[in-house]
């Protein structure tokens, strides 16, 4: 199949930007990958993990009080967390073909709905917003991941200024982005990256 280019068109594999959309699909691998960033790291400590509480603070019987055998226990001030909380893996597993073929769902979809831009090259002069910014509303752009094969300097400090304009290599693009933003801009070289990358799992 062809795509519209800034340049012409660019010849594509079927394979990977004509899929039917699989919503059931993308959604399981969107929800492993955000699920995989979440940190998990909530920790308390319960009478075991406080420091001290070796010694019986008195004996069993005979003192009036209450029986006690560690000053670490939970009703005790400076003591454990009755129920504690310990660090979660949040993460779900989604096997290789799975999460290949979403991506390739994805970008089908992004194709059918008019979203996908490719031009042969999105290049800044100069580190400036204006300029990057300028070059997005001659194409009628807000919101836009900018897929390069490679990511220039400039471009980068041009992008991380505006709201919704994120630079990305092909190397790092994940799902949840891909959908996150209204259009996707690709250079033909990240095209073509995107295409061989996809093609082999494909294969």
């Amino acid at each position: 199949m062809q795509l519209q280019s800034s340049e012409g068109q660019v010849q594509v594999s079927e394979e990977v930007f004509d899929i039917p959309l699989n919503e059931a699909l993308v959604h399981q691998v969107v929800v492993s990958y955000m699920a995989g960033g979440r940190q998990g790291s909530k920790a308390q400590k319960s009478r075991s993990d406080v420091r001290g509480g070796g010694k019986k603070p008195w004996r069993q019987k005979g003192t009036g009080r209450a029986r006690a055998g560690t000053s670490r226990s939970p009703i005790w001030r400076s003591g454990g967390v009755t129920f504690a909380a310990t660090p979660r893996d949040f993460s779900q597993k989604v096997n290789r073909k799975m999460y290949q073929g979403a991506m390739r769902c994805i970008l089908s979809q992004l194709i059918r709905d008019e979203r996908l831009v490719v031009v042969e090259s999105v290049t800044v002069d100069k580190p400036k917003t204006a300029l990057l910014r300028t070059w997005l509303s001659s194409k009628n752009i807000n919101s836009a991941l900018i897929l390069v094969d490679e990511v220039e300097r400039n471009l980068t400090l041009s992008a991380r200024n505006i709201p919704n304009v994120r630079v990305c290599e092909v190397s790092k693009i994940d799902p949840a982005s891909l959908i996150s933003y209204d259009n996707v801009v690709v250079t033909e070289k990240a095209l073509k990256l995107v295409e061989s990358k996809l093609l082999k799992v494909a294969a």
